[in-house]
């Protein structure tokens, strides 16, 4: 995939701190039964999957072409959904290799929406609404307001058998997501959330 101008993040983003508004989430079930309408247009359930799966959930991704507003770039960690797409697309067959069986992205945008992004950007995987925000709101992910609309702020879930297994968050910078994951994989089994692992950035 060749790479633009819109997959390259300015070196002068703020840098998200850990508030710890994911620590429960370590070793946490997914909630059952939440279907997540993907851009393939069928209804996902993240707890039922089979095998390991990363889902990384993000803000929003911009309109082509749409200037990017300085107020967001101001937020800490806001600015690079389509870097850490891309990231996840580039890197599918060294996570295939690590042990991933699936790969999803996951925003309160709209489905239709999100098929444009998709199409747009040829990704290879789903992209999952939660539009309705049931699934951010049951398992407690952060979120943020800005201009009247409600966003997911960006993590990374690893997830087997329903069970997240590792996370890493505050995810930064956006367009190293991928390959944090394919790092952490290489260096460690995933192992059991009793078994003293941390996330993604206390390993």
């Amino acid at each position: 995939m060749t790479q633009t101008s819109d997959d390259v993040l300015p070196g002068n983003l703020p840098e998200p701190k850990d508030d710890h508004a994911c620590d429960h989430l370590w070793g946490a079930a997914l909630p059952e039964g939440v279907l997540l309408r993907s851009t393939s247009g069928t209804a996902v359930d993240l707890s039922a999957l089979r095998g390991l799966s990363v889902i990384f959930c993000y803000p929003r991704t911009g309109k082509p072409k749409d200037p990017i507003p300085a107020d967001w770039d101001a937020i800490p960690g806001a600015r690079g959904c389509t870097p850490q797409a891309c990231s996840f697309n580039r890197t599918r067959s060294s996570l295939a290799d690590a042990g991933v069986a699936h790969i999803f992205g996951l925003s309160t945008q709209d489905s239709d929406y999100q098929r444009s992004c998709k199409d747009r950007l040829q990704l290879k995987f789903d992209l999952l609404s939660d539009a309705n925000f049931e699934f951010c709101e049951k398992l407690r992910l952060p979120m943020f307001e800005w201009r009247e609309m409600r966003l997911v702020r960006r993590i990374t879930l690893l997830v087997e058998k329903g069970k997240i297994v590792w996370l890493d968050y505050p995810v930064f910078p956006a367009d190293q997501s991928a390959e944090k994951v394919v790092g952490f994989l290489k260096k460690q089994p995933i192992n059991n959330a009793e078994k003293g692992v941390g996330c993604g950035n206390a390993v």
